[in-house]
C-alpha cells in the first residue's frame, strides 16, 4: 500500500470547485485565477491516482473517485465551518440548509405539501428552492448545487448522470372549474367534458399525452383553449372561468380552498407519479428524508 499524503490546500480547492460547479466560479470565490485552480486540481489527481472530474458538455461532473473524495472533503470542511461558528459564539447547526430543485411541471401546491415537513423539523432548517426545467436541475444536482430534485418523471438514462429515483407516490387526477361552470359539467361526467372549454398542460408532457389518450378512449373531444407549462398559471386562468383544468387529486382540497373553484369529477384511470431525485442511493440528509417519508406516509397514502 502506498503512503498517500493529501495536500489540504489542494483538497479545499477541489471541494470549492465541486461545490460551485465550475473552476471559474470557484476561482472567483477563492480570489484565485482559474489557471491556479486547474494546476492544484491536477496535483491532487496525481496524489489520489485518478481523475476527479470529467467534462460533459459545459459542465464538470464528478467521477466515481471524485464523489468519494468529495463526500469526505464536504464533511471535513463543513465541520470546519461549524467550528468557526462555535468560536464566533454562534450556535452550531442553526443553519441546516436544504436546497431543492422543483421541476417546472410539478404543481406548486403539491410541491408545497411535499416540502412543508422540512419547516416542521425539530432543528431549524433553511429551505432554498429553485424552479427550472428538469434537465437544468439534473445538471445542477450532478454538480452538487442541489440536495434533491422534485419531478414528475424519473431520471432518463440518456441524461448520463448518476442519480437515484425515490418514488414519493402517485395520485389520480381531478377536474375543476369555476362553480357555475362546474355545476353544469358535474352531471354526466366525464362525457360532459365533450365540447367543454379545456385548459391543458403543454404539448409533449406525459400528463398531456395521458389526458388525450383518456379523452380519445371515451370519445370525448374537449375544446382546448390554452395550454401551459406552468400549472399554477393554468389554475389562475381556470379560477377566472377560462376553462376546465386538472390537478392531482392528492391536493384536491388545497385547490378548492386556494382558487375558489368547484370539483367536476375525478379519475384514477390517469395517474401522476412524483419522485425525489438525489445523488444518494440511501438518503442521509435529514430534511430530504423528512420530505420522502412524509410524502409516502401522508400525502400519497
Amino acid at each position: 500500500m502506498r503512503n498517500l499524503q493529501l495536500n489540504m490546500k489542494h483538497l479545499r480547492y477541489f471541494w470549492s470547485v465541486a461545490s460551485h460547479g465550475s473552476i471559474a466560479r470557484a476561482a472567483e470565490a477563492l480570489y484565485l485565477t482559474p489557471q491556479t485552480i486547474s494546476g492544484q486540481l491536477r496535483e491532487l489527481e496525481s496524489q489520489v491516482g485518478g481523475k476527479l472530474f470529467r467534462r460533459e458538455g459545459r459542465n464538470l461532473v464528478l467521477t466515481e473517485t471524485g464523489r468519494l473524495v468529495f463526500s469526505y472533503a464536504d464533511e471535513m470542511f463543513r465541520i470546519g465551518l461549524e467550528l468557526q461558528d462555535v468560536l464566533a459564539g454562534r450556535t452550531p447547526g442553526a443553519a441546516l440548509t436544504v436546497t431543492v430543485g422543483v421541476a417546472m411541471v410539478v404543481p406548486k401546491l403539491l410541491a408545497y405539501r411535499v416540502l412543508e415537513p422540512v419547516l416542521n423539523l425539530p432543528d431549524p432548517v433553511r429551505l432554498i428552492c429553485h424552479e427550472a426545467p428538469l434537465a437544468d436541475l439534473l445538471a445542477d444536482l450532478a454538480a452538487h448545487k442541489l440536495d434533491v430534485v422534485l419531478a414528475d418523471s424519473p431520471v432518463n438514462p440518456t441524461f448520463n448522470i448518476r442519480a437515484y429515483n425515490h418514488v414519493l407516490g402517485e395520485s389520480g387526477i381531478s377536474f375543476f372549474a369555476k362553480p357555475t361552470q362546474a355545476e353544469v359539467l358535474q352531471a354526466g361526467f366525464p362525457a360532459s367534458l365533450d365540447g367543454a372549454r379545456m385548459l391543458m398542460p403543454s404539448s409533449g408532457s406525459s400528463l398531456r399525452r395521458n389526458l388525450e389518450n383518456w379523452f380519445a378512449g371515451r370519445g370525448i373531444n374537449p375544446l382546448v383553449v390554452a395550454e401551459f407549462e406552468d400549472r399554477a398559471l393554468m389554475k389562475a386562468f381556470g379560477e377566472r372561468g377560462t376553462g376546465v383544468f386538472t390537478s392531482p387529486s392528492a391536493v384536491e382540497k388545497d385547490v378548492l380552498e386556494k382558487y375558489g373553484v368547484a370539483l367536476i369529477g375525478r379519475t384514477d384511470d390517469i395517474t401522476e407519479r412524483f419522485y425525489a431525485i438525489s445523488v444518494e442511493r440511501r438518503i442521509k440528509h435529514p430534511a430530504v428524508s423528512a420530505i420522502t417519508q412524509t410524502a409516502r406516509s401522508e400525502l400519497f397514502a
